[in-house]
């Protein structure tokens, strides 16, 4: 009976990694590789201390895709809030528990591994928002203001927590992300409006109470980067000097002069798109763009082919949250929007984007192995199924 179940269970997975999507993995794969060429020439032609690091990273990570691809789509169903709860936990957390680094508490050290809560709530968020929309049998409901407290609810508190750790870009990133999904959801464009006259209506009083010194300093250093060029410019400044010698092709493999003469910072994590564009040029850098532009079209193709609204929400919402991690990652090295602490998504160098990035990739493939399967929807209160 035993031996059945075990080659009945061997059969299931089998057939599972046969039909998964090896397009997204070979496209995440890619992107990946340009990453660890990128951390190679960032510690002057050495596998050490970030590109081996990396490598064992991204094999765990391929074998979370794989997964998280296979599990049924039911139990992510049942399981997202409870998902959630746990990354709330986690982050608040970290103002007790957690590991200070670059000025910002954000990591709890689980002893083998850094984890930094805030990157898995972004996409424990849209777990929830999925599961809380799929419940709904008329998107209308958003006419009736008491329906939207909840998912505003489940938006706001995590992003108030992160905000306070410091971490304004992954505090940006969830809001921004969270309300775009809504806005694809069915939220009116006048939720939107009233929001935006609210925030005009409290900058003044975010500017004098709520925003750090360092987060001013930003966002004068963005309006004139030569206010203080030694000091909160020589960021952005060192960036766009390197941006600018890259030329059309840049400088080759290893000569990038801004990054291996030590002037520019970062440049294994926040600043490597400015490494890239500096060794390869906008060509190099064009390369990467499009393969990021390449993944996330072809995942909102998958959740237009999704018959569940479950998975068509969750696909939805893993590319939103990529989309805005290279848009802000991309904009703020070239100057379009002030420094923010936000990862290039499996390019720059750290575990816990990566594995929350190859996570949401994870439910994608899911979505795409379950997408001929209808869901019922129904609800039983918040943490029923």
């Amino acid at each position: 009976m035993l031996s059945e179940k075990i080659l009945q269970f061997s059969s299931y997975v089998f057939y599972k990694l046969l039909f998964i999507n090896y397009f997204i993995l070979i496209i995440l794969s890619l992107i990946f590789s340009i990453g660890i060429a990128l951390l190679y020439s960032a510690a002057g032609g050495s596998m050490d201390p970030w590109a081996s690091k990396q490598l064992i990273r991204f094999i765990i990570s391929i074998i979370l895709y794989l997964t998280v691809s296979i599990i049924s789509i039911k139990f992510w169903l049942g399981t997202s809030y409870y998902i959630y709860i746990i990354s709330l936990i986690l982050l608040i957390s970290v103002n007790y528990f957690g590991n200070t680094g670059l000025g910002a508490q954000r990591w709890i050290n689980l002893g083998f591994f850094n984890l930094q809560p805030s990157e898995l709530m972004k996409f424990a968020i849209l777990l929830s928002l999925a599961k809380y929309f799929h419940a709904e049998r008329d998107l209308s409901f958003w006419n009736n203001i008491k329906n939207f407290i909840i998912p505003l609810f489940l938006i706001l508190i995590p992003a108030y927590v992160i905000f306070i750790q410091p971490d304004l870009g992954s505090s940006l990133i969830l809001l921004m992300a969270s309300l775009t999904i809504l806005f694809v959801i069915g939220l009116s464009i006048w939720f939107f409006v009233f929001s935006c006259i609210i925030s005009l209506i409290m900058a003044p009083f975010a500017w004098l109470y709520l925003l750090y010194d360092y987060q001013k300093d930003r966002i004068l250093t963005f309006l004139d980067p030569l206010r203080d060029p030694l000091g909160a410019g020589y960021h952005i400044i060192q960036s766009k000097i390197a941006l600018g010698s890259g030329g059309l092709f840049g400088k080759g493999f290893l000569n990038g002069s801004q990054s291996h003469l030590n002037f520019l910072p970062e440049m294994q994590t926040d600043f490597i798109f400015t490494l890239l564009a500096e060794e390869f040029g906008i060509f190099g850098s064009l390369i990467l763009l499009s393969l990021f532009i390449v993944l996330i079209i072809y995942t909102m193709i998958i959740s237009f082919i999704c018959k569940s609204r479950f998975a068509c929400f969750i696909v939805i919402g893993v590319a939103i949250n990529i989309f805005f991690y290279v848009f802000i990652n991309t904009a703020m090295v070239t100057g379009l929007i002030p420094v923010v602490g936000v990862p290039l998504p499996l390019v720059s160098y750290g575990g816990t984007s990566m594995m929350c990035v190859m996570f949401g990739m994870g439910l994608v493939s899911n979505a795409y192995l379950n997408r001929n399967i209808i869901i019922p929807r129904y609800k039983d209160g918040l943490f029923g199924w």
